[in-house]
């Protein structure tokens, strides 16, 4: 009986420690792993009537991106839109067309392994970077004159603040439900599926470290934010998010500073503040823009 039970109990550690490496790999690679959807079929400015051109540039690392530059002849203002993971500029196109509409002259790309851009390495928020910098590089050389903002949602919130903070180019940011670190959202997304963070946690940032070449350690938006200080933050979250929690918000809004305000939408779940009202969420980031870029 006591064979029998010390059996069962290793059988039982040894199936738990399988399960648990088995999850921390399938969570480093739906993070960073190339997945394309398809079909992909997907809406472009046709759909929203408005006018746009196909901009092709590289990121420093030679990975190839698409994006749509849509031009507002007279504007001294260039707004640049990052989509968020596993997302296409095509989902920016309500926010994109809204403030092009409005008067800025707008940006939107797709990140590497996404939509019409080329293959490169994935993350969330790490690689990335290299890629919203060339977008800021394209805007420069396009509108050298022009005051730039970063429209982003996600993980391209969280990407702005990473960039941004050393990045002085960027006059003003708006940030829908970014997270404030890496480490801590993966855990809540454990929790969402009632699964224990620990020892899962460690284990995902070492299997992302070994197999994709960085850790947790090195996303943390929270860390960077303040250097955005003293230029101008909006912020928006919702506080029913099941995917970055509301307290991520917080956090962030604490380390900003008095530069960042904090817009919340209660009971509003992932980037659904725009969903909710798309006429009044235009208006407020267009009322934003105009008065952080002068």
């Amino acid at each position: 009986m006591r064979r029998r039970l010390t059996t069962a109990l290793g059988s039982l550690a040894t199936g738990t420690a399988l399960g648990a490496i088995g999850v921390a790999g399938y969570t480093a690679w739906s993070l960073n792993g190339p997945r394309r959807p398809w079909p992909d079929y997907a809406f472009t400015p046709f759909e929203v009537r408005a006018d746009a051109e196909d901009v092709r540039f590289a990121a420093a690392d030679g990975v190839q991106l698409a994006g749509w530059w849509m031009d507002a002849p007279g504007s001294d203002t260039v707004v640049i839109c990052a989509h968020g993971h596993r997302g296409t500029k095509s989902d920016m196109l309500g926010i994109g067309s809204g403030l092009w509409r409005a008067g800025h002259t707008v940006l939107m790309f797709d990140f590497r392994g996404n939509g019409d851009s080329g293959d490169g390495p994935q993350s969330l928020s790490h690689h990335e970077q290299a890629d919203l910098r060339a977008a800021i590089d394209l805007a420069v050389r396009r509108r050298p004159d022009a005051r730039i903002a970063v429209v982003g949602f996600s993980m391209g919130a969280s990407t702005a603040i990473l960039e941004g903070a050393s990045d002085p180019r960027v006059a003003a940011f708006v940030l829908d439900s970014p997270f404030a670190t890496m480490g801590d959202v993966v855990a809540a997304n454990y929790r969402r599926y009632r699964l224990p963070s620990q020892p899962i946690v460690p284990l995902a940032d070492l299997v992302n470290r070994l197999r994709y070449g960085y850790s947790y350690a090195q996303v943390r938006p929270l860390d960077a934010i303040a250097g955005l200080a003293p230029r101008p933050v909006l912020l928006l979250h919702g506080t029913r998010d099941r995917v970055i929690p509301y307290a991520h918000a917080e956090q962030l809004a604490d380390a900003a500073g008095p530069a960042c305000t904090l817009v919340t939408f209660p009971g509003a779940d992932h980037c659904e503040a725009y969903f909710t009202d798309r006429p009044g969420y235009i208006a407020r980031v267009d009322a934003f823009l105009r008065s952080a870029l002068g």
